[in-house]
Formats: structure tokens, C-alpha cells, sequence
């Protein structure tokens, strides 16, 4: 058998290692695309956006309720005269049911978030059975009667969870339209609202992190991009109306 020389042998397990961790580094990205895609998954379907040529777009608020944002939200809407779709967390609505009543009683939606918020990749099918219907229980007993709608926890998503609402008949919703992910965006109120309008189109799904105390900039922004949008003949449906616009 020939021996390669030493200087051979370690280059040629140099170039081993380097494609190794070349093609590792590429599968993890690769995983984290999949399980981060906007508009694609394993099983069922998912909903990033209603293709529609009518000027309808949701607007949805993910996380909470917790006091800092739930009322100064809801105020904001009813001045518009405005319905949402709010993705709540069920633990946040165990610790401040009251809250999550107040939404329901103020004419909006309520979607469901995940009781943790835990990133829904790789978990069990037990673990996401009890994560999401622990909280459809909690949206029920908030006393929305409506369809209950399901967004993933940063929207993070690869097997057990879309086979299980896959098997349910249960909607994934997404989003087209995010201002919060650019943190040059999210600095300011001013930018997340014209990076929202400008972004937006018909059947767009526009999501909103305005619970948290930290979250002062998102819903000063609110305000103006319900005002602009309108002001450019958009019409705010919540998740559910706006499903039924697809194809429209």
C-alpha cells in the first residue's frame, strides 16, 4: 500500500476537515431556512398572505397579554375603528385573564401562540399537543367563539407541529409585512411605520410585537398606520375575514 508523505496526509485531512465543516455549516443554514420559511412546511398549508386584488390587509399583534401594551393597543384600534388578530401566549393569558377577556369584549380575534412560546422545531408530538391545546382552552374561556387560528413562536416550525395541525385541519398563519425583524427599523416609530406602508399590499398580513413594556415605539406607531393605510383605500379585516378573500 503507498504511504503519502506526511505533508500530503495533513493537507489532505485539512481539506477533510474544511469540507466537513463546510457542509455541516451549510445544512444548518439550510435547517434554519426551513424551519424559519414563510411559505412552505412539511405538512398542510400555511398562510403568509391572501392573494387578492382587493385593497383588505390584517393586522395582527403576536405575544401577551400583559398590561404595558393590551389596553394602550385596544384604544388605538377603537379610535380607527379597527379589528385585529391577536396571537396570544397562553401562559401570559393564565397570568392576566382579564386582559385577554378585554379583547374579546372589544370585537377582536384571538389566534394561538403556543402556551410557552417555546420554538416549535425539535419537540415532540406530545409536547405540542398539550402547547396548543392548553391555550385554545384558555381562548375559550377568554370567550372568543370564533375559529382559533395558530401562528408558531417566531414563526419556527419543522415536523411534529405541522403534522399535528395538519391532522387537526387547523390554519398556520404567517406574515408578509414584519417591521420589527430590522432593528434599524424597529428603533424608531417613525421608520416602522413607513417601512409598514410601504411594504404593504392587498391581502398582506402585517405582524406587530406592541405587548411589552420595551414595545413604547411599536405602538406609538400604530396609530399612523392605521391612519396612512386607510388614507390609501385599505380596508383591516382580522385572519379570518381575510382568508376569505383568496382568489378574490
Amino acid at each position: 500500500m503507498r504511504v503519502l508523505p506526511s505533508s500530503r496526509r495533513a493537507r489532505r485531512w485539512t481539506i477533510i476537515a474544511v469540507v466537513t465543516v463546510l457542509v455541516l455549516v451549510a445544512g444548518t443554514f439550510g435547517l434554519q431556512a426551513l424551519t424559519s420559511a414563510r411559505t412552505w412546511q412539511f405538512f398542510g398549508g400555511l398562510t403568509a398572505r391572501v392573494d387578492t386584488t382587493q385593497k383588505v390587509v390584517a393586522l395582527t399583534f403576536d405575544d401577551g397579554p400583559v398590561p404595558a401594551g393590551t389596553q394602550p393597543l385596544l384604544d388605538e384600534l377603537a379610535r380607527a375603528q379597527v379589528p385585529a388578530t391577536f396571537y396570544l401566549i397562553g401562559q401570559d393569558m393564565e397570568k392576566h385573564p382579564e386582559l385577554a377577556r378585554s379583547i374579546v369584549a372589544a370585537g377582536h380575534e384571538l389566534g394561538n401562540h403556543t402556551y410557552s412560546h417555546e420554538r416549535m422545531v425539535l419537540v415532540t408530538p406530545g409536547f405540542v399537543a398539550e402547547e396548543v391545546e392548553r391555550t385554545d382552552k384558555l381562548i375559550r374561556d377568554a370567550g372568543f367563539q370564533g375559529e382559533i387560528t395558530f401562528r408558531p413562536p417566531n414563526g419556527k416550525k419543522l415536523l411534529a407541529l405541522p403534522y399535528y395541525l395538519d391532522e387537526h385541519n387547523r390554519k398556520t398563519i404567517m406574515w408578509d409585512v414584519e417591521p420589527n425583524t430590522y432593528p434599524d427599523v424597529d428603533a424608531s416609530a417613525e421608520r416602522i411605520v413607513d417601512f409598514t406602508v410601504e411594504h404593504v399590499r392587498p391581502g398582506s398580513i402585517i405582524l406587530l410585537h406592541g405587548m411589552y413594556a420595551g414595545r413604547e415605539q411599536t405602538r406609538r406607531a400604530v396609530g399612523p398606520i392605521l391612519d396612512r393605510l386607510k388614507a390609501d383605500g385599505y380596508r383591516f379585516v382580522t385572519v379570518g375575514e381575510l382568508l376569505t378573500y383568496q382568489g378574490k
